[in-house]
């Protein structure tokens, strides 16, 4: 397992996901805060390390639940014609699912962050909380929904790796523990730096839409979609990899120039 972990591949998998999860988790972080702030000034930071506590325990409770299925890999449903096959698994299903909620996700909440950004937060801030057991019922709710792009974000990068399922599984594990970690570390300083810079988490959402496809052509790979005789291929992985760190090049870029003439 060792030497899988410290392989190029899983290495960059781990940076990429680690920075994905830490991006995912902003609006995460801001709806605790948010739930948080309604309590007693001696409460608030018990119940945001709590919340983001919470917040790892089930992820990694979802990861195990979703490993499981992506590792049910025999087909249960066989469609063959003449111009088209199919061969249903758990892990196929799970996959394409997966992936059309992640795009559907992305491109939901980049409409909404553009046409009002505040909504999310607007609703959080107008739910009553009473005690800190209200807060953390209330932060358990926040977590289990931005626990699912998270988790499907991290199948769909370590997915097809390595053979072996409980290897891929200890590395999203690890990436979810050091993004988790970075947030109750730097919680504050990252949301000031994502606050200023608002294109660094569209950047992000627009990766969970390359990440979607990639779960979807994935899914008609393991299913041996064939048209017309034609093989639906896996996309690689390295291609995803460079496109987004070009794209975060692109950005560092952009945010240097802008800094430089702020300053002018």
């Amino acid at each position: 397992m060792l030497e899988f972990l410290l392989s190029s591949d899983a290495l960059m998998a781990l940076l990429t996901l680690t920075f994905l999860e830490i991006i995912l988790g902003i609006d995460n972080i801001v709806f605790i805060s948010i739930a948080a702030n309604k309590l007693p000034e001696h409460q608030r930071s018990k119940a945001t390390n709590i919340g983001l506590i919470l917040a790892l325990v089930q992820r990694v409770i979802l990861l195990f639940f979703v490993s499981f299925l992506v590792g049910l890999s025999e087909p249960f449903y066989n469609l063959e014609t003449s111009w088209f096959q199919l061969h249903i698994s758990w892990q196929a299903l799970i996959l394409f699912v997966g992936g059309l909620f992640l795009i559907y996700k992305s491109t939901s909440e980049i409409r909404e962050k553009v046409s009002h950004p505040s909504h999310d937060e607007d609703q959080v801030k107008g739910k009553k909380i009473k005690s800190l057991s209200n807060a953390l019922v209330q932060i358990l709710i926040i977590d289990f929904i931005f626990s699912i792009d998270s988790i499907l974000t991290a199948v769909g990068m370590t997915n097809g790796l390595h053979p072996n399922h409980n290897y891929t599984l200890v590395l999203m594990i690890i990436a979810v523990m050091i993004s988790i970690g970075i947030m109750i570390g730097f919680a504050n300083p990252i949301r000031k730096f994502i606050d200023t810079n608002p294109s660094v988490q569209m950047l992000g959402l627009a990766f969970l839409i390359l990440i979607g496809f990639m779960l979807i052509t994935e899914a008609a790979h393991l299913s041996h979609t064939e048209f017309f005789g034609n093989k639906v291929g896996a996309i690689p992985k390295g291609y995803l990899y460079f496109a987004i760190a070009f794209s975060l090049f692109v950005e560092f870029l952009n945010y240097k120039t802008t800094k430089k003439s702020s300053k002018k």
